[in-house]
């Protein structure tokens, strides 16, 4: 299946991608198929972390979907997704900041993302959710792996009950 994946992409597309799925597979997250998409889950907690793909039409492009809400430190282009996120009319709007979910372990704050609008205001989307990492380059490589080590590390601790 990643293989048939891979072989879509081109050129350095096909590095970058193999790059980010042998690091999911070190983490113990295994490929699953789900409708037109590839989501990566552990067996530990089966919880999402990571989702590969194409989009559909004429002009077919790979798409990385990144679940990194528990992380506290990432750049602007990962700010940037998430505020694009939350200005969307439909985001997914966290609902564990209320108590009207349960869904994930851990304090709410813990694992949602944070977004703000252009005046300032915040807005809390779900954290069960992975973002899409539009057009991944070989320079997000290495912030994508600490990412997700670090929101892997948060999924075992809370959701599998393990301290690594």
């Amino acid at each position: 299946m990643i293989e048939l994946y891979l072989l879509q992409l081109e050129g350095e597309k096909q590095t970058i991608y193999r790059e980010l799925i042998d690091h999911l597979s070190e983490l113990g997250y295994n490929p699953k198929k789900e409708g037109l998409r590839i989501s990566f889950k552990h067996d530990m907690h089966r919880k999402q972390i990571a989702k590969i793909g194409m989009t559909k039409g004429k002009q077919p492009r790979p798409i990385f979907m990144l679940r990194f809400s528990a992380c506290q430190n990432y750049s602007k282009r990962f700010k940037d997704i998430v505020n694009k996120a939350v200005i969307k009319d439909n985001f997914n709007e966290a609902r564990c900041i209320n108590n009207n979910c349960n869904w994930c372990a851990g304090d709410a704050r813990s694992h949602i993302y944070i977004g703000e609008l252009p005046d300032g205001t915040l807005k809390f989307h779900c954290g069960a959710s992975a973002l899409e990492i539009p057009d991944v380059k070989a320079e997000d490589i290495l912030e994508i792996k600490k990412l997700l080590q670090e929101e892997h590390i948060y999924l075992m601790k809370n959701e599998a009950g393990i301290e690594s």
